[in-house]
């Protein structure tokens, strides 16, 4: 038990680093994005990203431990993507530039919700049913805010197939 307890108090660890990091990166996303239902969304998200750092600093607390991130290279790897995406997304036509925004945001969701899928199944195999039941509730959002992303992408990808579209048919290029 202690040895899964250990690994469990590593996996929160990472797991708060990263969300400390995208409390810093969501604002960035916020404003790149041209789409208001888009900017809206990673808004929300960001104020939804600020409650599970919350839940995280509950769960060391049941686990009688001090909430101390570890740096967690896996989500600062994202995070630099999602920059550049931001960058690169200056010189791209809207539609485009937010599909990239979405693209980046997503890889950080499965990050997200791989992370705590793991450490729920810890908690599980501890039986620690308060701990999963917390995890869990945390899970369940990043997989509404990947849902969400995915719904929010579709429109934007039908205007941008006719962006191009219109491009073949003209001949310009963007």
């Amino acid at each position: 038990m202690e040895i899964l307890q250990e690994l469990l108090i590593e996996e929160l660890r990472d797991l708060l680093h990263a969300e400390n990091q995208l409390v810093k990166a969501l604002p960035k996303m916020a404003k790149a994005a041209k789409n208001s239902e888009l900017k809206t969304a990673f808004q929300d998200h960001l104020e939804q990203t600020k409650g599970h750092v919350e839940r995280l600093t509950q769960a060391f607390d049941m686990l009688g431990q001090k909430a101390k991130p570890k740096p967690c290279k896996g989500m600062a790897g994202l995070v630099q993507e999602g920059q550049e995406v931001i960058t690169e997304g200056k010189q791209k036509e809207e539609a485009q530039a937010d599909l990239a925004l979405i693209a980046a945001a997503q890889k950080v969701e499965h990050y997200e919700m791989s992370a705590y899928g793991t450490a729920r199944a810890i908690a599980e195999q501890m039986e620690r049913n308060d701990l999963v039941n917390l995890l869990t509730k945390t899970l369940e959002e990043e997989e509404k805010a990947d849902d969400l992303l995915t719904e929010l992408a579709k429109p934007l990808l039908e205007e941008a197939e006719q962006a191009g579209g219109e491009e073949e048919l003209t001949g310009e290029h963007a």
